[in-house]
């Protein structure tokens, strides 16, 4: 009888020296290959057979397998559908992505999927809820670029973007109202073309009924309250949040006496910001690459 000694392919009746040794304590992402492991083998199946059933190659499920390449939302879901496990794997993938995620961002998302009434404020960049693809994926090759994450944790980044925006056409759908600064316009990301579909991306948010778009121009100077981005989420008990980031961590206040006083700064904010006309009118002169 002969062995495949790559590891790539290997049989519940292979010996050990066959198999490496995984350890499952050391990490979410252990884990998770650990269990796919041992349910793959438990069923007799070939790693061919388990990534036939999944639509992924056996090079790919011996990599999340053996920890050597991070699982995505979707393979989670496969797995969970190949070995009939419920959610097991797609909620141990969600806790592998919180821990790639900015410190309480993974809380805030949460309770952004269930919010009645989502207000944020953007400084710089697109904010991920109104991200088109391929804006997100200049934004998440940038940072695997500079090293600050993995090709695995670039394509889960994507990935969140698509899965947040998912959130906002639930039945019923929150009221959204987004305030840009206008740096968030003007500051080029991608090829022209990336840009100029992002900007119409904006436009046609502009357009749905649960949503309120502004712009934030220059001009409003020392009139801006705010220095950097903040959401608010209105809860469906009418209760109210803030979320707000500083370069190590993200920070949830959900107490009246720090957060009532950010709404009204909200509201200020809004009264100076330009109307959503005036504001998509801007976005279209921007396309037409007009001052």
């Amino acid at each position: 009888m002969s062995f495949n000694v790559s590891g790539q392919d290997e049989r519940s009746v292979l010996t050990p020296l066959n198999v490496k040794e995984l350890h499952p304590d050391s990490s979410p992402q252990a884990a998770f290959g650990a269990r796919l492991r041992k349910l793959r083998m438990e069923r007799g199946w070939t790693q061919d057979e388990l990534g036939d059933r999944m639509g992924y190659s056996s090079t790919h499920i011996s990599s999340v397998e053996t920890g050597r390449k991070m699982p995505t939302s979707r393979l989670a879901r496969r797995a969970d559908q190949a070995l009939g496990t419920g959610d097991i794997f797609e909620r141990e993938w969600r806790e592998i992505r919180h821990g790639v995620l900015l410190e309480g961002f993974p809380e805030y998302l949460e309770y952004e999927g269930y919010a009645a009434e989502v207000r944020l404020y953007e400084v710089g960049v697109m904010p991920g809820l109104l991200q088109t693809p391929e804006y997100a994926t200049v934004l998440a090759q940038s940072a695997l670029r500079r090293g600050a994450i993995t090709p695995e944790q670039a394509e889960e980044r994507v990935a969140l973007v698509a899965e947040r925006q998912a959130t906002l056409i639930r039945t019923p759908p929150p009221l959204v109202l987004v305030v840009l600064d206008e740096s968030c316009l003007r500051r080029p990301v991608g090829e022209p073309a990336i840009m100029d579909a992002q900007l119409a991306r904006l436009i046609e948010f502009a357009e749905l009924p649960n949503t309120v778009l502004q712009v934030a121009p220059f001009t409003m100077g020392a009139r801006r309250p705010f220095d950097l981005p903040i959401t608010m989420l209105t809860l469906p008990d009418r209760s109210l949040m803030s979320y707000a980031e500083s370069a190590q961590q993200g920070h949830l206040d959900r107490e009246s006496t720090s957060v009532v006083p950010i709404l009204t700064a909200y509201h200020q904010l809004q009264a100076e910001a330009l109307s959503q006309a005036e504001s998509v009118a801007m976005i279209s002169q921007l396309r037409k690459g007009t001052p």
